[in-house]
């Protein structure tokens, strides 16, 4: 569990950032209840996946932001 403590950490570091728009901040949040749930952690990760995906199609997003979300879209798919 610790690569997923390292992840919900990261997320934390993204809505903290006060250059993250709020609509991404909202599904990040969202992502980061997901990982915290007591079930299935396969299902857990695809459903985090989805919504992250979702989120580096966002227009309004820095270049850097869109990389660290990436980042943590590479660390997810290693848990599967």
């Amino acid at each position: 569990m610790d690569e997923v403590q390292a992840i919900l950490e990261m997320i934390d570091d993204l809505v903290d950032d006060s250059t993250v728009p709020k609509n991404v901040k909202g599904k990040l949040l969202e992502t980061k209840a997901i990982l915290e749930e007591k079930s299935d952690s396969s299902m857990k990760v695809n459903r985090a996946l989805q919504l992250l995906e979702e989120v580096t199609n966002d227009n309004n997003m820095q270049a850097y932001t869109r990389t660290q979300i990436w980042n943590v879209v590479s660390l997810l798919e290693k848990l599967t």
